[in-house]
C-alpha cells in the first residue's frame, strides 16, 4: 500500500503535529507500506487562487510534485491542528491549489452536479486540538472534519475512513503528549489490516444494496398494506405473524422490481443527466457499485424470497385459491412494470401499474392475508382515492427522465403526451384524489379519514399542488428537475394513508 502523509502545521515537525506524522508514517511503515511524509510548511507555493478558475494558475513546482504523489497513493493522512474549529490556512491555501477542476473533479454533463475525480483512495484525519472532543463533536459540529471529510475529499471522492483527535493539548502532561505519539504508531500499523475497520468493510459491501433497494419508497406499500391488513382484521387484533410475513412478500416483491428496473432501465438512465432521489434509478450499476451480474443475482434472490413468503401464507390461508391467484396477478403486475413480456412502463402503462400496485394490490393484499373477503367493498373504498393520489408523484418523475426515456425507447406519460399535458394529467389526478376523499368520507361520519378536518386538510394540500402543477404547466415544457414540487405531491400521499391507520377500526359503511 501507498500512503502519502501530508502534515500541514505552519510550524513543520518541531511541533507535536510533527512528532504524530512522523510516528504514524513509522508505523506504516512497520505495516509493510510504501509512505511518503510531506511538509507543507517546506512547500513553496501561492496559497492563494489568483485566477478566475485554480486550473488557470500554472502549479509550482513542489505542487506537481505532490499532485504526483497523491495520484500515486492509496491512502492519504493529513496530520495539522484544529484551529478556530477548521484547520490552518497553509491547509486550506494547499487544498485550494491542489484541488482544481478537471484533476479532482468535474462538472456532470447538464450542469445537474459534480463528480469526484480521485475515487479509489482512502483518507484518514489526525487532528490535535485544545477544545474538548464532546464540545467539538456536539456542540461545535466538527466543522473541520466536515468540511473536510465531506464538502472537500469526500466531494473529490476520496473516502475518509477515521478521525483520530489528541487533545485537549493546552492541558496536557509530556506522558500524555507521548501516549499520543505512541498512538499514531499503532494507527499507522493498523493498516496492515486495510484501511477500513470491519465494520467499515462491511457497510461497503452493503450500502451498495441499500442505494439499488431505493428504501424511500418502501413506506407507501407499507402504510397502504398496513391499512389493508387493518381492515380485513375488523374489530379482531392483527395476526402479527402473517402480517409481517405477508409484509415480507410485499419487501421482497418490490425489491425485485426495483433490481429489475435498474437492469432493463439502464441505457435511458445512462443518458439521463437529470437523475434525482426520485427519478433516474439508483446508479449502482453507472457508477460501478454492483455489476450487472450481481443485481440480477440480488433480483432472481428476492423473486426466491418472495416465493417461499407467498408458500408460507398460502399454506394457512383461509381462500387459498383466492390468495393465490391473487399473488399470481402481483407478480405479474410489479414484474411486469419494466420486464419482459409486458414492460407496462415502455407502454404507457407505468404510471397507472404503479399507482394500483401501491394502493389496490397493497391494501387487498393485506385485507386477504387477515381473512378479509374480496367480496367486502371497504378496501375498494378506501383504495381509490389512494391510487389517485399516487399518479402526480409517478408522473411527474417522468419529465426529468423525459428525454432520456424517449431516446431508449421507453414511452412514458410524458414521453407518449408531451411534458405539458402529462402534468396536467397530474394536476387533474390530485384533484380528483382530494374528491375521492370527501365521496369516501361522506358515506358515514367520522369515516376512514377521521373526520373533515383532515379531509379540509388534505383538500388544501391538494389545491396547493393542483396550483402548483398549472404552474409547472405554463413553464417551458423541457426536461427539467422539479424535486420541490415532487416533494409536495409524494407529501401529499400522506394524508390518504396515515389517518385511516387510527381510524379504521371504528370506520362501517
Amino acid at each position: 500500500m501507498k500512503v502519502l502523509v501530508v502534515l500541514a502545521h505552519p510550524r513543520g515537525t518541531a511541533t507535536l503535529c510533527g512528532a504524530i506524522a512522523e510516528s504514524y508514517a513509522d508505523g506504516a511503515r512497520e505495516a509493510g507500506c510504501r509512505v511518503k511524509l510531506a511538509a507543507l510548511d517546506s512547500m513553496d507555493f501561492d496559497p492563494h487562487v489568483r485566477r478566475s478558475s485554480p486550473a488557470a494558475q500554472e502549479p509550482e513546482r513542489d505542487l506537481v510534485r505532490l499532485r504526483q504523489a497523491i495520484s500515486a497513493a492509496d491512502h492519504l493522512v493529513f496530520v495539522y491542528p484544529t484551529w478556530w474549529g477548521t484547520y490552518p490556512a497553509l491547509l486550506k491555501g494547499f487544498l485550494d491549489r491542489i484541488l482544481t477542476p478537471g484533476w479532482a473533479f468535474e462538472e456532470i454533463t447538464g450542469g445537474t452536479g459534480f463528480a469526484g475525480l480521485l475515487g479509489g483512495r482512502s483518507a484518514e484525519l489526525i487532528t490535535t486540538m485544545d477544545t474538548p472532543g464532546p464540545v467539538y463533536r456536539f456542540m461545535n459540529r466538527a466543522p473541520g472534519a466536515n468540511a473536510m471529510a465531506r464538502a472537500t475529499l469526500g466531494f473529490c471522492g476520496i473516502d475518509v475512513t477515521r478521525h483520530t483527535r489528541f487533545g485537549p493539548v493546552n492541558r496536557s502532561t509530556s506522558g500524555e503528549r507521548a501516549k499520543w505519539i505512541e498512538s499514531a504508531a499503532r494507527l499507522g500499523r493498523s493498516l496492515a489490516r486495510g484501511t477500513h475497520s470491519p465494520r467499515q468493510r462491511f457497510w461497503r459491501r452493503a450500502s451498495p444494496w441499500l442505494a439499488a433497494l431505493r428504501l424511500q419508497f418502501y413506506p407507501m406499500t407499507f402504510f397502504a398494506y398496513w391499512m389493508g391488513a387493518l381492515i380485513g382484521s375488523g374489530q379482531d387484533p392483527l395476526d402479527l405473524p402473517r402480517f409481517w410475513l405477508g409484509y415480507l412478500f410485499l419487501f421482497a416483491l418490490e425489491a425485485a422490481t426495483v433490481f429489475g428496473n435498474d437492469l432493463e432501465d439502464f441505457e435511458s438512465d445512462r443518458r439521463n443527466a437529470l437523475w434525482g432521489p426520485f427519478n433516474g434509478g439508483s446508479r449502482v450499476l453507472h457508477n460501478g457499485l454492483l455489476d450487472r451480474g450481481s443485481l440480477r443475482k440480488g433480483m432472481l434472490a428476492m423473486i426466491a424470497a418472495a416465493v417461499a413468503t407467498a408458500a408460507l401464507l398460502m399454506a394457512g390461508a383461509q381462500a387459498p385459491v383466492i390468495l393465490t391467484l391473487f399473488i399470481v396477478l402481483s407478480f405479474l403486475l410489479t414484474l411486469g412494470y419494466t420486464q419482459p413480456p409486458l414492460k407496462l412502463s415502455y407502454r404507457t402503462l407505468g404510471e397507472i401499474d404503479v399507482a394500483v400496485t401501491h394502493s389496490f394490490m397493497s391494501i387487498a393484499f393485506g385485507h386477504l392475508v387477515q381473512g378479509g373477503m374480496l367480496s367486502d367493498p371497504r378496501p375498494w373504498l378506501a383504495a381509490m382515492p389512494l391510487c389517485l393520489s399516487i399518479l402526480p408523484a409517478i408522473i411527474l418523475s417522468g419529465v426529468p427522465d423525459r428525454d432520456a426515456d424517449r431516446a431508449a425507447g421507453k414511452r412514458t406519460v410524458v414521453v407518449a403526451f408531451g411534458i405539458r399535458s402529462g402534468i396536467l394529467l397530474a394536476a387533474g389526478a390530485a384533484l380528483a384524489a382530494t374528491g375521492g376523499m370527501i365521496m369516501v368520507e361522506g358515506r358515514q361520519s367520522p369515516g376512514l379519514y377521521g373526520g373533515m378536518l383532515i379531509v379540509t386538510l388534505a383538500g388544501l394540500h391538494g389545491g396547493w399542488l393542483f396550483l402548483r402543477l398549472l404552474r409547472e404547466a405554463t413553464a417551458l415544457p423541457k426536461a427539467r428537475r422539479l424535486d420541490g414540487t415532487m416533494v409536495m405531491a409524494l407529501s401529499y400521499i400522506l394524508w390518504f394513508c396515515i389517518p385511516p391507520l387510527w381510524t379504521i377500526g371504528d370506520w362501517v359503511p
